[in-house]
């Protein structure tokens, strides 16, 4: 068991949000129980996996997609209304970590994604003006484009959408999780041959195609599914308490 307040505190030095100008608070997002005994993670605060959560008997839940984002609705009212109601009745705390937690160096996202593709990570990548939240590095061995494509759909369970600019072997690559298709232009000037993310964009084929390197769109979901998971079970063993993940299929 720890505190709420422990956990805060420990989780404010682990992760260091302050480093990042987000688009939501990191951290306590709804205050609960101030004892933390039953932690459950999962990618995206959604009612599916409130209501899982819930079944679990959590009184923590830990996300990468939190609520309260820059720009949205202020109002307390529809599907807001119902989460936010169903965590402050049954007295759970929402905690979520956004970027500081794609960009952490063994448990973020980017990191988890180094280890379960056994890419050697050598640098950091980002877009203009942005924390250098993304990796590069290299493979273990080099593939080609199939090889990759179907890489990611072993490893991710997900079928990638593939933007081919050349079909030499690969020996390098850039990667950041979730809606990062961006950094592309960065990759390309770092020389890498590909670059992976999650999501793609209409001008993403254009760049990739004029640019010269290969761009794989792996899913927002799949490839943000692993850092919380990490976190959480950092969490559990540094504190000793009981952890589950729960995984909402998400095809996007």
């Amino acid at each position: 068991m720890i505190t709420r307040t422990e956990c805060l505190t420990y989780l404010e030095t682990l992760l260091e949000p302050n480093r990042f100008q987000d688009y939501c608070p990191n951290g306590l997002q709804v205050a609960g129980r101030e004892q933390i005994e039953n932690l459950v993670s999962g990618v995206t605060a959604s009612q599916e996996l409130l209501d899982a959560a819930l079944d679990l008997g959590a009184d923590t839940l830990l996300v990468h997609h939190g609520y309260f984002w820059r720009g949205e609705d202020p109002r307390i009212i529809g599907i807001k209304q119902r989460r936010l109601k169903q965590l402050l009745i049954n007295d759970v705390n929402l905690i979520a970590y956004h970027l500081p937690l794609d960009a952490h160096p063994s448990l973020g996202n980017n990191a988890q994604l180094a280890d379960l593709f056994e890419l050697e990570v050598d640098g950091r990548i980002s877009g203009t003006g942005d924390p250098a939240i993304g990796l590069c590095g290299c493979f273990s061995q080099e593939k080609s484009v199939p090889e990759f494509a179907d890489n990611i759909r072993q490893v991710l369970a997900r079928e990638p959408l593939v933007i081919q600019a050349h079909d030499r072997p690969m020996t390098t690559i850039g990667w950041c999780s979730g809606a990062a298709q961006g950094y592309i232009e960065q990759a390309a000037e770092l020389g890498l041959d590909a670059f992976m993310s999650g999501e793609i964009s209409e001008q993403t084929v254009h760049l990739a195609r004029e640019l010269g390197i290969n761009y794989f769109a792996a899913g927002h979901h799949a490839t943000e599914r692993y850092g919380v998971k990490a976190l959480g079970q950092h969490l559990a063993e540094q504190f000793g308490i009981q952890h589950q993940s729960i995984d909402i299929d998400n095809p996007v």
